[in-house]
């Protein structure tokens, strides 16, 4: 089927697919999808929307008929943000709840502790984490949805030249994601013409940036800066940054994408800018835009079912289930390596992150454009024009 679709015509094609395999009365079988997420702990603000996500479309889909005659069983495990239990949850999913393919890993640091484990056992294995490491280099069973550190580096140095920035300081979270992308960044900037004079970290117990942020504030020639990491510790430098009066613009990451964010960070976050996918903005995309429909579809769904803001997270999670399900029926199969293949072979697929070309060699599918600049204003999101 075609992977331009909408969610709904996607059902119907299931649905239509489940009936012709099976009939009324047939018992089915079921095709079991792991899920690793990290539901409680630091990084809650994402494996919570992924698994509210996760469990909704799977009940919508197998409501609607399953996947290849045969119904969706979704087990899931909280890692609780720990990297070690992701890894012997990862073993449970292979050896003993025999899962044929994987939608999760919530954090770089947990995707990474997993990928060994679904390599070896030859189970596809779709990361909604964000580091350009996991797919970068390409392993051969290993997917992700979100766009990389490396590409929010880009989009935001992309920002900076158009607004005549060349000068940064950087501001980095020392946990997986901070650390990797502090490093795709000064990769990257001098391609842009960008300058990093000042360089700093914090841990991801630390309450206080004060320190690290007066000393980038007292950095002659600051223009900017880029504040790469995710959780509670971008909202810590957010507020300091406010209170020590720097004037140049700050830039976050994508790990910072949801409304959670500007909660914690108050007025402080007024003006911030960063990188993100187009669910954040849905409202505001104009008619014609290509994505416009799904991630509509996708925030009044989620909305509605869960009564809590939508965040890029969940989406990521979407992307993730769709991509999978689209993949097995275009096999025709739950094999791994048919699957793989299937997936490789992705093209046109529109979802909440953008869409998503895949090959041999691109295990992400998605380019700079499918990234939007934007900037908190008033409390809310709004798109850098």
């Amino acid at each position: 089927m075609s992977a331009k679709r909408s969610l709904m015509a996607l059902i119907a094609a299931v649905a239509a697919l489940a009936v012709t395999a099976g009939g009324p009365g047939t018992a089915w079988a079921e095709i079991k999808i792991g899920s690793v997420l990290s539901v409680t702990g630091p990084a809650s603000f994402l494996g919570d929307p992924e698994e509210k996500t996760l469990k909704m479309y799977v009940d919508k889909i197998n409501a609607a008929g399953g996947v290849l005659g045969e119904k969706l069983e979704l087990v899931i495990y909280d890692d609780g943000g720990d990297a070690k239990k992701a890894r012997t949850f990862a073993t449970r999913l292979i050896e003993e709840d025999e899962v044929v393919a994987m939608v999760g890993g919530s954090t770089t640091g947990t995707t990474m502790a997993m990928v060994p484990l679904f390599e070896e056992a030859e189970i596809p294995f779709i990361s909604l984490g964000g580091a350009v490491v996991i797919t970068d280099p390409v392993k051969d069973f290993v997917f992700k949805t979100p766009h990389s550190d490396r590409m929010a580096c880009e989009k935001i140095f992309e920002d900076m030249k158009a607004r005549g920035i060349s000068k940064i300081g950087m501001i980095s979270g020392t946990g997986g994601f901070g650390k990797s992308m502090r490093g795709q960044c000064l990769d990257v900037a001098g391609s842009y013409g960008i300058e990093v004079i000042a360089d700093e970290t914090y841990g991801p117990k630390d309450s206080d940036t004060t320190p690290q942020l007066t000393n980038i504030k007292n950095t002659a020639g600051l223009q900017a800066v880029v504040n790469p990491g995710f959780g509670q510790g971008p909202a810590i430098v957010t507020r300091n940054y406010a209170q020590l009066g720097i004037s140049v613009p700050l830039y976050q990451s994508h790990g910072v994408a949801s409304k959670s964010f500007i909660k914690l960070a108050g007025a402080a976050a007024e003006g911030v800018r960063l990188p993100a996918a187009a669910l954040l903005v849905a409202d505001k995309l104009p008619d014609g835009d290509p994505q416009k429909k799904v991630v509509s579809d996708y925030k009044a769904a989620f909305e509605a079912e869960w009564n809590q803001p939508v965040s890029t997270f969940g989406g990521h999670a979407y992307d993730g289930l769709l991509l999978l399900v689209e993949a097995m029926e275009r096999a025709g199969s739950t094999d791994g390596k048919a699957v793989r293949d299937a997936l490789r072979e992705t093209k046109g697929f529109m979802g909440t992150a953008g869409l998503v070309n895949m090959s041999a060699e691109d295990h992400l599918g998605l380019d700079l454009s499918a990234f939007r600049m934007l900037e908190i204003r008033n409390g809310d999101w709004a798109l850098v024009e």
